[in-house]
């Protein structure tokens, strides 16, 4: 922990004074071996001793999967002053707590009470799946722990009204997400985990298939729930929620490099990961931004931040924010010593040449491509941010076109997922009559009359919105001259023009 609670008031405050809502972490699965509550566990005949699982023996709960597999060889760990077995799902020094204890599930409440007194809108809740063990089950997403999100949703509205958010962070296949969000009485948001790494898949097999299959499966959301669509977070892009042979493949595209392989996922930044590719970065954004969802950014992506493999874990993909070229990338004043993880200092994506301040001032930056797209986005915010979803069945599989509406507004989106320019007709009889105008340039498009031609180059998008002719404003280009050029004899020579 770094800072003081002040700070975090402080930081508060000022949030809060921009229009800026602030989320927080809350862990309910677990603790560190060295948070007290664990520490007096431990101790024999303790009446602590209950609020985590325990056993005599490393056989129960047989066959649940280890999640880091590439730390930890069970779920499992003896320790010596207790003198018995603990549970932990995740790394060793992370313990479980024990939901069965309802003293457990009463303090966990106290947790989020506090942070919600202090003014915080929201949580993250993380590693949600967890909470309760079963044998004979996987000891994932048990009705038991949905019933415990329900119940944690009901003592937060009945302390403070509606208006504070619960997001789950459940790496699960959509069946098993989908019960989290109840009958609009569970979580108000969930990471879109299935569609994510179906996003990389498409884009490299330069197929829709996979975003079209995972669009249809995460369906069914209450009206006022919404999934957190995201690209890379904290963690490895994990590919635990993909077939075997999928996993394979995103592997040796995205990581032939083995060193950045960790678990059942990759641990590279978003930038990298592409290869530096410009094209394909704004096209994911492009997705991002207009697919049915909330869009989530990691911090350092909206300016293509690298990784550091060389720091172990997870730790190099969470390397300090790159502000400036100026000491420890304008990160902080503190002694490089100090660091928690040091800045990347060196290579293509050293804070040197890959910082916010450089960015700023050229308008062809990831950052400002970000600035302007999210922009266009809070222009039709209602449209993209609660609108409806309706994929359009290109003939072209390697265009992901589909349309959003609300309101009576509709939204074109169109998306080449080739390295190669593509041609293709969209069927858009149903809009017959309507003037398709590009989003960004405001540019009107010839009408619908029936199937309509666009083209669109190697990994390109384009937005349109779909508006009626009388309410189309005809403007001159920026080049157009209003009045005629004055004809001026001239002595000697021949008429110029002036």
């Amino acid at each position: 922990m770094h800072g003081t609670l002040e700070d975090f008031k402080r930081f508060l405050d000022e949030a809060h004074a921009r229009g800026i809502r602030v989320i927080v972490e809350l862990v309910l699965n677990h603790t560190s071996i060295d948070h007290p509550w664990f520490q007096e566990a431990r101790k024999p005949g303790s009446p602590m001793r209950d609020f985590y699982v325990w056993s005599d023996t490393p056989e129960r709960y047989k066959g649940v999967r280890v999640i880091f597999q590439d730390f930890e060889t069970s779920n499992w760990t003896y320790d010596p002053v207790a003198g018995a077995y603990y549970w932990h799902r995740f790394y060793h020094h992370q313990p479980d707590l024990n939901w069965d204890n309802p003293e457990v599930e009463r303090a966990m409440h106290q947790v989020m009470f506090f942070w919600a007194d202090l003014g915080v809108d929201g949580f993250r809740l993380d590693a949600i799946p967890y909470l309760y063990e079963r044998e004979g089950s996987s000891c994932e997403n048990l009705p038991e722990t949905i019933e415990a999100v329900k119940r944690l949703r009901r003592a937060l509205e009945e302390r403070y009204g509606p208006g504070k958010v619960l997001l789950a962070e459940a790496n699960m296949w959509p069946e098993e997400t989908l019960p989290y969000f109840g009958e609009g009485d569970g979580v108000h948001m969930a990471y879109n985990f299935p569609l994510m790494p179906r996003l990389f898949m498409a884009l490299r097999r330069e197929d829709r298939g996979p975003i079209e299959t995972m669009l249809k499966e995460t369906e069914g959301i209450p009206e006022a729930a919404q999934w957190a669509l995201f690209l890379r977070n904290h963690d490895e892009l994990t590919l635990e929620k993909v077939t075997e042979e999928e996993r394979e493949f995103l592997w040796e595209v995205y990581a032939p490099d083995t060193r950045f392989r960790i678990n059942l996922g990759i641990r590279r930044r978003l930038m990298p990961l592409l290869g530096g590719d410009c094209r394909r970065y704004e096209l994911l954004h492009a997705l991002l931004f207009t697919l049915k969802g909330t869009p989530i950014i990691y911090y350092g992506d909206e300016i293509g931040m690298g990784d550091n493999p060389f720091l172990g874990d997870r730790n190099g993909v969470r390397t300090p924010m790159q502000w400036s070229a100026d000491r420890n990338a304008g990160f902080s004043r503190a002694p490089h010593h100090r660091f928690f993880l040091p800045p990347i200092s060196e290579g293509p994506y050293s804070h040197l040449f890959v910082n916010v301040e450089a960015q700023e001032d050229n308008p062809h930056s990831p950052l400002n491509f970000i600035r302007r797209f999210l922009g266009l986005r809070k222009q039709h915010a209602k449209t993209f941010g609660r609108g409806s979803l309706k994929l359009l069945p290109v003939e072209n599989r390697r265009v992901l076109a589909f349309l959003r509406e609300h309101e009576g507004e509709r939204v074109l989106v169109t998306a080449n997922l080739s390295r190669y320019t593509q041609a293709f007709d969209l069927p858009l009889e149903e809009c017959r009559g309507l003037i398709p105008v590009e989003l960004f340039s405001q540019s009107p498009f010839p009408p619908i009359e029936g199937a309509y031609r666009l083209t669109l180059g190697p990994h390109g998008f384009a937005l349109f919105s779909l508006v009626p002719q009388e309410a189309i404003r005809i403007q001159a280009p920026d080049w157009a001259e209003e009045t005629p050029l004055e004809a001026v004899p001239l002595e000697g020579g021949p008429r110029c023009f002036s």
